[in-house]
């Protein structure tokens, strides 16, 4: 099948129209060959936008991970600044007074073992002075046992020996405080020398 079509274009002569004829398994081909051109530049550009997408985002995140203030490390040594001062009141008010309440049941719980293996031995007790009452006091209603109290003033409110025959053992809750306090210094001081 030919179709033929008309040249609509303006002449210098006065000739007759001009006629183009054109076989239509060439306008098939012709229309399927721009169509499968318009369709891979629409695929070429949306592959191009999507890269150009990607790299922008990836920019981005990039950005927004170079603006961050701290590091890990910098995170955590701020959070223990921050906690810092709380862990010491701890360390130097609680524990203090926290020693004071439980030294009299620490030294019955230190005494307990020792005073079943030597059961008719005189136990001395030796601390200072302000600890007497709570630990003669608990001693006294706990055990019923005989008892000897030293009172030296040299030693802290949270130190007692404990003398059974030949055998001494310390209670020493100031000590412990102590390390304690000291751990917890360390453990500040860490991070700063990294």
């Amino acid at each position: 099948m030919t179709i033929k079509l008309e040249i609509f274009q303006p002449t210098s002569n006065s000739e007759g129209s001009q006629t183009v004829v054109l076989n239509t398994m060439a306008l098939e081909e012709a229309k399927l060959e721009s169509y499968e051109k318009g369709y891979t530049a629409g695929w070429d550009d949306a592959a191009a936008a999507q890269t150009q997408d990607h790299k922008h985002a990836s920019a981005e995140l990039a950005r927004n991970f170079q603006t961050l203030d701290f590091t890990y490390q910098e995170a955590r040594t701020h959070v223990l600044k921050a906690i810092r001062p709380l862990l010491n009141a701890l360390v130097g008010s609680l524990l203090p007074e926290l020693a004071r309440d439980t030294l009299a049941p620490t030294v019955l719980e230190t005494l307990m073992p020792i005073a079943e293996s030597l059961a008719d031995a005189p136990i001395t007790l030796v601390l200072n002075p302000h600890a007497r009452v709570a630990v003669e006091v608990m001693l006294k209603n706990a055990t019923g046992l005989p008892l000897q109290i030293i009172e030296e003033s040299s030693l802290g409110e949270g130190q007692v020996f404990l003398r059974v025959g030949d055998t001494e053992t310390e209670v020493n809750l100031e000590r412990a405080i102590a390390e304690i306090s000291l751990a917890v210094q360390n453990f500040f001081e860490l991070p700063e020398r990294s």
